[in-house]
């Protein structure tokens, strides 16, 4: 069974969307954050959250970052030899329980390598959009991908 792209399956400009989306539910969050450590109460203290400028809980952005990662495996990186640079993580806007992610990723540029014929490196942009289609994230990274077999 052929599973994920293969360096020559990658087209600069291309545009590949994610599916599917995934809501974050307040359990989610909490254990994201109990299990980072993560000890900013704005992520699990509603009453405390309650008094910021949201109004509510936020989603700790490093589970934004990791379910929009997550979501582009199938159609990124699941052949990936290594992820070797993650870069430009930006959050554009706030994530709260009950939002529903939606991702897609953008081939930027396509390298070769010069030490090594089997393989290449592919130079991705991901966003996350809400479900009211507002992006609240987006990353840049690099992924060491091997080429077809054979």
């Amino acid at each position: 069974m052929d599973v994920g792209r293969f360096f020559e399956d990658f087209t600069v400009g291309e545009v590949i969307q994610h599916w599917p989306g995934r809501t974050i539910r307040d359990f989610d969050d909490t254990w994201f954050t109990l299990l980072t450590m993560n000890t900013n109460p704005l992520h699990f203290d509603e009453h405390f959250a309650s008094q910021s400028q949201h109004g509510r809980c936020l989603v700790n952005g490093v589970l934004v970052f990791a379910v929009t990662v997550g979501m582009s495996v199938r159609d990124i990186s699941q052949n990936a030899i290594a992820n070797l640079e993650y870069e430009s993580i930006k959050h554009h806007g706030p994530t709260f329980h009950g939002d529903t992610l939606y991702a897609e990723s953008e081939i930027l540029e396509k390298t070769e390598s010069k030490s090594k014929p089997d393989r290449g490196v592919i130079y991705v942009e991901s966003r996350a959009r809400n479900q009211h289609h507002a992006i609240v994230l987006t990353l840049r990274r690099r992924v060491l991908i091997p080429k077809r077999p054979g």
